[in-house]
């Protein structure tokens, strides 16, 4: 993250506290520090479909807190009342009666003028790898490599199963919330990879897989653009043993074969 923008947000916080700030003034500033952390406090620039989501979803939760008492209904809609009846604040009132649809208006002329044309390449939905990828300072054979805990499923089968089992954790803690407890979601666009479809985790070897989650959106070849991945590169969050574990896991759960790479080069001939 962006300390820059993440440090005036939480001095802000803080002295509102101090202040001891009345809950509409909490619902306003947390509205607009969570658009300003999103937008500007990473990084790795945040799709606009995730933006979309994690806003809705605290625009729900600020209504929820200032909604779940009586007391703190009245300290957000008493303001609001005073400020729209006092006729001391009828200037102000109109200025922002005037900006509101203003600023909505100004959004839609920008937007007018961003030209529409079509992508200068077809997009492919599983691209090619690269050769190799570093994840960790370590170098990764996308081609030749495997996944380096598969042959203990056939030399320690109870180690094995504790990489699936670290791998189902690793899952559930960070996977889950885009591709969900079925192993495929619909809720972001585009849609996060569907792994009980026969046509994907079996098509392709571990190392095709460790490329895409290593790294993410952000790593996308051209052929796999246009796109609005919301899939983070997970080599920042992750080590390289948790990822290889959650691809153990994913064929586990599923039942499917990865493809090896003596399969891809007989499918290519």
């Amino acid at each position: 993250m962006k300390l820059a923008v993440v440090l005036p947000i939480l001095a802000v916080m803080v002295l509102l506290r101090l202040l001891r700030a009345g809950v509409l003034t909490w619902v306003i500033v947390w509205a607009v520090s969570m658009y300003v952390a999103l937008r500007y406090g990473f990084v790795t620039p945040i799709p606009d479909s995730a933006v979309h989501i994690y806003l809705a979803i605290t625009a729900l939760a600020l209504f929820a807190y200032a909604t779940s008492s009586r007391d703190r209904l009245r300290e957000t809609v008493d303001p609001l009342l005073r400020f729209a009846g006092d006729t001391r604040y009828v200037m102000p009132l109109a200025f922002v009666a005037f900006a509101i649809p203003a600023l909505v208006a100004w959004s839609v002329y920008q937007g007018s003028f961003q030209p529409i044309q079509p992508p200068f390449f077809g997009r492919t939905v599983h691209p090619s790898p690269p050769a190799e990828i570093s994840a960790h300072g370590q170098k990764i054979d996308l081609i030749h490599g495997e996944n380096p805990f598969r042959a203990l499923e056939k030399t320690d089968a109870k180690a094995f199963r504790e990489h699936v089992e670290n791998g189902r954790h690793v899952y559930y803690s960070n996977c889950f919330f885009c591709h969900g407890d079925a192993l495929a979601a619909h809720g972001v666009n585009p849609v996060p990879a569907n792994f009980q479809d026969s046509g994907v985790l079996p098509n392709f070897q571990e190392t095709f897989f460790f490329w895409r989650i290593a790294k993410g959106g952000p790593g996308m070849p051209d052929e796999g653009a246009p796109g609005d991945s919301v899939m983070p590169e997970w080599e920042r969050f992750l080590s390289n043993d948790q990822m290889w574990d959650v691809i153990l896991f994913l064929y586990s759960d599923t039942g499917y074969r990865p493809r090896t790479f003596e399969e891809s080069a007989e499918a290519k001939r």
